[in-house]
């Protein structure tokens, strides 16, 4: 089965969605959101709301079926329309997992939060924009309908299994935001998701990622890609803002840290797994991209870990 570089790296990086309810509204109304820890989905099922974010400078309008993914830590407020004095929505919802505000029949909300690895995560975080907004009117929001349908119906009539079911169901509802994110016509900036969108980069990303020890050439990856080799390197720089090998560099190292934190694995077969010819050469390797030596680096780790928070 070829590797899909996509899931490797939200594997990496262990995302997952949870979902953890939602609201409904009727007549005016204002909610305002402390800056969330994680980031934040939420989908609007019924009616229509403002979104005003910290830092924008206007609100937006989101309509039945629109999504948004907030990735920075910035408060914001949820409102029946612009102008109506928020109440502390942590006050209001203290700790429920569904409340209605006024008669509840105009507007429903459902969200939830991403977990991430506290250390691989930032690879996921760190090339995500500070906000999402996928339109129910776009193609790529053709897929959230049933999903969205599905989690309302999960939330209304419990049933056996309905906890995996609505986990579930965030999880894919997460990935088709990240997918329509990966399709939007807009300025990406450079990094490893927006190289995932491009479809001439494909073959040689699957290649990478499929065997990260093989010592891949810059002519062969070019080949897989069909381009010359001046022309993929400079439309994969383009994209992913480094080198093709560079990347792939990267890459082992990302592998090299998470071995090196959960693994016991001695550093020679860390350097071995990962296509090295010496532990030497690793060492060097780790050392320029990470600042510390492969056992310092695990050294630190540890002490990481077993520092109570």
């Amino acid at each position: 089965m070829k590797t899909d570089p996509f899931s490797d790296i939200l594997r990496f990086t262990r995302a997952e969605a949870i979902s953890t309810g939602g609201f409904s509204a009727g007549g005016p109304w204002a909610l305002r959101f402390p800056a969330p820890a994680k980031i934040k989905f939420f989908a609007i099922v019924k009616g229509h709301c403002w979104v005003h974010l910290d830092g924008e400078p206007s609100p937006l309008l989101f309509n039945t079926g629109d999504v948004g993914l907030l990735t920075a830590a910035r408060a914001f407020t949820l409102s029946s329309e612009p102008g109506v004095e928020p109440v502390d929505a942590m006050e209001v919802f203290s700790g429920k997992k569904a409340v209605a505000i006024g008669n509840g029949q105009d507007f429903a909300h459902i969200g939830g939060h991403v977990l991430l690895d506290s250390t691989s995560g930032k690879l996921l975080r760190d090339v995500l924009p500070p906000w999402i907004h996928v339109p129910a009117d776009t193609p790529q929001a053709i897929n959230f309908r049933w999903m969205l349908q599905q989690l309302v119906d999960e939330r209304k009539t419990p049933q056996p299994g309905g906890e995996l079911a609505s986990a579930q169901l965030a999880q894919l509802l997460f990935i088709q935001i990240l997918r329509a994110h990966l399709n939007t016509t807009g300025p990406m900036p450079n990094g490893w998701l927006r190289a995932l969108g491009e479809p001439r980069l494909a073959p040689a990303l699957h290649l990478m990622h499929g065997d990260p020890a093989y010592p891949w050439q810059l002519e062969e990856l070019a080949r897989a890609c069909a381009m010359s080799r001046t022309t993929f390197a400079a439309r994969f720089r383009n994209a992913a803002g480094v080198a093709p090998l560079t990347y792939l560099s990267n890459w082992r190292m990302h592998l090299a840290e998470r071995a090196l934190r959960e693994g016991s694995e001695p550093v020679a077969s860390v350097a071995q797994a990962l296509g090295y010819t010496s532990e030497s050469a690793f060492s060097n390797a780790f050392k320029r991209v990470t600042g510390a030596s492969p056992r310092s680096y695990r050294s630190s780790a540890r002490k990481r870990a077993s520092t109570p928070a």
